[in-house]
């Protein structure tokens, strides 16, 4: 039976038998006992469906892979350590020395960091495209070696929103995926695969887990894209690292998920660990009652923050006033995120000066759960990033990034108040 987001979050992945557990348990286990070695031999082979050790899967972590992929309305996912390592992991699955893949240049300071020093030391070139370049421009950007194209349907911290639907026509007219990172908007207000985007990845650790307790990340495989075409040998043709296994002719629509697993996670080892899951999952159950709430507090704020003479300019793609927010009501009619940015009146000063007045709110380095946080992402999050990076990422020095938690509005808003008058 199909069921409504709602209670995706709360029942998708996890189906107790008969006097088993209601709860998702812990599986805290690293191997399995099997009474075959035949059957092992089948497990190592792909043939059969199970568990050989839990660097490859796990039966907590499955069924919180099956509600994700049924969030987003993928065939699978897999979860893993962290959002970095699934988009290292959603490119290395595609790409290798010598490739390329084109990624807006509105994205995450670490990403541009892991795509433009880490992933070039990997022989893998990134190629920068504004999203504000006409069709024309980010063209020339693709080649015979151009694997794929990446962005994020709200970056962090620009607050800018991907034409995702531009972006996948761009990207399928040169034969590769559209990879979106959806973490801000997550599923409940966006889901990309609608769109036209191919693969869609999370670091779970903000929204989906939207209690600061673990690290996470996670990939979902639409099974849309058709790898079958000559540009992707290491899913059409055999995999002599996996006895001789065809992705595309095994597992089908799958094929790129699994590849990801077998092989990727087989090597580099960047599993969610059980315990993560578990609490993972505790998250993914309120997602859709707490999105609401962040997405209802941070407009009520933006609006106030608008009409405020300490502020010098306000970002929130929900406010009409807001370059974005026709494509905003486009992709997420229903609600953005809880992040909004904004410039104090003083410049970067007095942002600190601002940051270190506040009481309610929080200086932490994250954002995307349930208590109101600020960060000055200039000399944080993206102090690793050049003047020329920064303007390029939309971050501009008197930046301030606030996540709108889903405290009682007026005490959010309260403690703004107090702290642009003690910051003056």
């Amino acid at each position: 039976m199909d069921y409504k987001i709602e209670t995706n979050c709360v029942q998708a992945g996890y189906e107790p038998k008969n006097g088993e557990p209601r709860v998702l348990p812990i599986y805290q286990s690293t191997t399995y006992k099997y009474d075959s070695a035949q059957y092992l031999g089948d497990l190592f082979d792909l043939k059969v469906e199970g568990h050989m050790y839990t660097r490859l899967s796990n039966p907590t972590i499955e069924c919180v892979e099956k509600k994700i992929a049924a969030l987003e309305g993928g065939v699978g996912a897999l979860c893993l350590s962290s959002g970095q390592a699934a988009n290292l992991f959603a490119l290395l699955n595609i790409a290798q020395s010598g490739d390329n893949f084109v990624s807006a240049s509105e994205i995450y300071g670490g990403t541009v960091n892991l795509f433009a020093v880490t992933m070039k030391k990997m022989g893998i070139e990134v190629r920068f495209a504004s999203p504000k370049d006409s069709d024309e421009e980010i063209e020339k950007l693709f080649d015979e070696r151009t694997r794929a194209v990446f962005g994020e349907t709200v970056s962090n911290p620009a607050l800018d929103v991907l034409d995702i639907e531009r972006f996948a026509r761009l990207a399928h007219s040169h034969g590769v995926p559209l990879i979106i990172d959806n973490t801000f908007a997550t599923p409940i207000n966006c889901r990309p695969f609608e769109f036209g985007a191919d693969i869609v990845t999370h670091s779970t650790t903000k929204y989906m887990d939207g209690h600061a307790t673990c690290v996470g990340g996670a990939i979902v495989d639409s099974g849309n894209f058709d790898w079958t075409g000559g540009k992707y040998p290491e899913l059409s043709e055999p995999d002599e690292s996996y006895h001789g296994v065809t992705y595309t002719k095994e597992f089908g629509k799958a094929a790129y998920i699994v590849k990801a697993r077998a092989q990727l996670m087989r090597d580099l080892g960047s599993q969610m660990s059980p315990i993560a899951a578990f609490i993972l999952n505790l998250g993914l159950e309120t997602l859709h009652l707490r999105v609401e709430r962040h997405c209802e507090n941070a407009m009520k704020v933006a609006k106030f923050l608008e009409e405020c003479d300490d502020i010098s300019w306000v970002n929130y793609p929900g406010l009409a006033s807001s370059p974005q927010y026709e494509l905003a009501k486009k992709y997420m009619p229903h609600g953005i995120c809880g992040v909004i940015s904004f410039g104090i009146k003083g410049g970067k000063e007095a942002a600190v000066k601002f940051m270190e007045s506040l009481k309610l709110a929080q200086m932490v380095v994250h954002v995307a759960d349930a208590r109101t946080s600020v960060l000055h992402p200039a000399s944080t999050t993206h102090r690793q990033l050049s003047d020329e990076q920064l303007i390029s990422c939309g971050v501009p020095a008197d930046m301030i990034r606030m996540s709108v938690g889903i405290e009682n509005c007026d005490d959010i808003i309260g403690d703004i108040q107090q702290a642009l008058f003690n910051a003056k």
